[in-house]
């Protein structure tokens, strides 16, 4: 039929978004498995002052001392005893791992002194203390 016309078909163009999805979903992936998580010791501890307290990013493995002098570590309360067992198992899994002993202002320096020994014959020579910056530093 010479006078009837017929609408040429169109294909539906469009942007494939799978690849794009594919890269978004990797990202995501490699972002959650790199991601260092803020650890808490499981207590709040009234740390004591310090002119030259710096700020450390470093400091994986987080140990509290409360003011009764109750050791704290991954949010539950561990013996003195218990310490050295917990570093060694920790070293072995992540050997680079440093310590931050936050001990509260008030408690005995004597307790501080055994867990810091603790740590170090644990396998970890890297033990800093936590304090909080007086403002006298820079």
């Amino acid at each position: 039929m010479p006078g009837s016309h017929h609408a040429p078909e169109t294909e539906e163009t469009g942007i494939d978004l799978a690849p794009m999805l594919d890269f978004v979903m990797n990202l995501l992936i490699f972002f959650i498995i790199t991601t260092s998580f803020v650890k808490e010791t499981g207590i709040q501890v009234d740390r004591p002052l310090a002119s030259t307290a710096m700020h450390e990013e470093t400091g994986n493995i987080l140990i509290a001392i409360r003011q009764n002098g109750e050791i704290w570590m991954d949010r539950r309360p561990v013996d003195l005893r218990e310490v050295r067992p917990v570093i060694e198992r920790l070293h072995i899994e992540r050997p680079d791992d440093t310590v931050v002993v936050i001990a509260d202002k008030a408690s005995s320096t004597g307790i501080l002194a055994q867990v810091m020994d603790q740590v170090k014959a644990g396998g970890i020579k890297d033990v800093a203390i936590g304090a909080t910056n007086g403002g006298g530093g820079s």
